[in-house]
């Protein structure tokens, strides 16, 4: 068997166990409501008979999933019981009795639904670490990769994302750092030689492992190559991670963007030819603002991003109302003021420092205005959006 084949054998049976998850948790719920209407166990029986059928061959194949079967085979015993002993009457003994075994089948129930969920985690993780492994030692340069592996590769990071946007799981947290997943990711994000779909993928997945768990993966972020790549990619994407980042990281990230000359590519994003990226750039400049310490604001404004904005503000999609009912058709409007706003309500500098900064925005935006009209109309909007709410 090949290595595309085994990955594509191991991508089968993580979709068999999504299927099989999925349908236990149908099934479990069928079995909570026949605690309550008895004449439904058969139909739950049935279902739990055919999910097992369905499963067992995968379960028997493999020993870490024997415990599996025989969970399975036991909740079918439980749940035919549990039939057997339909009440009659109303005895308070044949109550106590099926409330007994009901009991029985929601523990059995959530310890199977536990187990899967365990092992797909394990598959999902590993899965996608060995393959990422494979790429980086191997001959083979990522330029080379075919369309399936490509593929292929992009469907595990799509798995990882979807696991890690749900509940938070302390199995599956010691999963992630013994796996060293972090660093297979980023040596995606960083080679340049892959795909522009693979390296979004990539960010996206590195992103979500940082909101997984901050305090595990923020050192991660800041410590590696990331943050330039991320920055120097030139993509939508990786400014949309750039800026969930920054929201979830706060000031350590935009300490880490401005050590690697981030803020000017972010501000030289400004005057790109896609409307997109001109808006992302914008909301990454106004998050930098309320974020960003003393030294990440100087660079903001001595590279020119005041001018950019008055220029944005002066277009077609810009203009003096600041009303939020007009920023989806003129996302550029009062966009100099909201910025304004920004350092003042901010959380990076200190009172005397937004003070100092809001008269350095005062001379930037009369250097930039074409006309004493144009320049009292932003005046009064800086002046008035940074006033006490």
């Amino acid at each position: 068997m090949t290595d595309g084949e085994g990955a594509a054998e191991k991508l089968d049976i993580l979709q068999q166990l999504f299927e099989v998850l999925d349908a236990l948790n149908r099934v479990s719920h069928g079995l909570r409501s026949s605690c309550h209407s008895p004449d439904s166990d058969s139909s739950a029986i049935r279902a739990l008979a055919e999910l097992r059928a369905a499963s067992n061959s995968m379960f028997s194949a493999n020993r870490h999933m024997v415990s599996l079967s025989q969970h399975f085979s036991e909740l079918i015993e439980l749940v035919q019981e549990l039939h057997k002993s339909k009440p009659t009457g109303h005895g308070l003994k044949s109550f106590l009795i099926r409330r007994m075994k009901s009991h029985e089948i929601s523990r059995l129930s959530a310890t199977i639904e536990s187990e899967l969920q365990n092992w797909i985690d394990r598959e999902t993780v590993l899965t996608l670490t060995e393959t990422v492994a494979e790429m980086r030692f191997s001959r083979k340069p990522s330029s080379n990769l075919s369309p399936s592996d490509e593929d292929q590769l992009f469907v595990k990071m799509t798995a990882l994302q979807n696991r890690l946007s749900r509940e938070f799981d302390m199995n599956l947290q010691d999963l992630l750092l013994k796996s060293g997943i972090f660093s297979e990711l980023e040596w995606v994000l960083c080679n340049p030689r892959f795909s522009k779909r693979i390296r979004e993928q990539a960010a996206i997945t590195i992103k979500e492992l940082v909101l997984y768990n901050k305090n595990v993966f923020v050192g991660l972020i800041l410590v590696g190559g990331s943050v330039k790549a991320l920055v120097s990619m030139s993509f939508l994407c990786s400014l949309q991670v750039l800026s969930s980042l920054i929201k979830a990281i706060k000031s350590p990230l935009v300490d880490e963007i401005e050590s690697c000359g981030g803020i000017l590519k972010i501000i030289g994003f400004l005057s790109s030819d896609d409307l997109e990226m001109r808006i992302m750039a914008m909301n990454c400049a106004m998050e930098i603002g309320y974020y960003g310490r003393k030294e990440a604001v100087e660079a903001l404004i001595n590279g020119g991003l005041i001018k950019k904005l008055v220029e944005l503000q002066r277009s077609e999609l810009g203009g003096d109302s600041i009303e939020m009912k007009n920023l989806e058709s003129h996302p550029f409007a009062s966009c100099v003021g909201r910025f304004a706003v920004q350092l003042e309500v901010g959380e990076g500098l200190r009172q005397r420092e937004k003070r100092a900064f809001k008269q350095q925005i005062l001379k930037k935006v009369r250097e930039a205005c074409v006309s004493d009209a144009e320049f009292a109309t932003i005046v009064a909007e800086v002046l008035w959006g940074s006033s006490p709410w």
